[in-house]
């Protein structure tokens, strides 16, 4: 059986951790509006709608950095997966919203809070597409689809 020689001990690694990824500008316009939707408070629709359309108004700063993310993070599931969350944080606050509306005035359809959120989501997204001179014209059919006025 072989000997062992005594040998001092290798000095342990200091491996040094990653900093943690500084989020995007379009996650933190995100959050930030979320956090702004969180905090209309009961029945605020009509004061989310107005949110939402100053947010992705076509020639927004949310729009634009969105875009920019979407193409930056093609290929890294970890960028992609930040934006997403963002994004879905927004969708939660108007969630919420639409949760605290009563039920007789979210319009006629009866649907479900968490499919009204991503629709209204998905048409304020829509928004930045638009041509500046339709704008207002849907955000009158977001009014119609959730029933509540917006006052320009």
């Amino acid at each position: 059986m072989p000997r062992r020689r005594n040998v001092a001990p290798r000095p342990a690694r200091r491996t040094r951790r990653p900093s943690p990824p500084t989020a995007s500008e379009a996650e933190r316009r995100l959050l930030a509006l979320a956090r702004e939707l969180g905090g209309l408070g009961r029945d605020a629709l009509p004061r989310a709608l107005r949110a939402l359309a100053a947010a992705y108004a076509p020639d927004a700063p949310l729009s634009r950095a969105v875009a920019h993310a979407f193409l930056a993070t093609r290929g890294d599931k970890t960028g992609a997966l930040a934006l997403a969350w963002a994004r879905e944080q927004v969708r939660l606050a108007l969630q919420e919203l639409v949760e605290a509306t009563p039920p007789s005035a979210r319009g006629g359809v009866a649907t479900p809070a968490e499919m009204l959120a991503w629709l209204l989501l998905a048409a304020a997204e829509a928004l930045a597409l638009e041509p500046p001179s339709a704008v207002a014209d849907r955000l009158k059919a977001l009014t119609v689809l959730t029933g509540r006025e917006v006052a320009p």
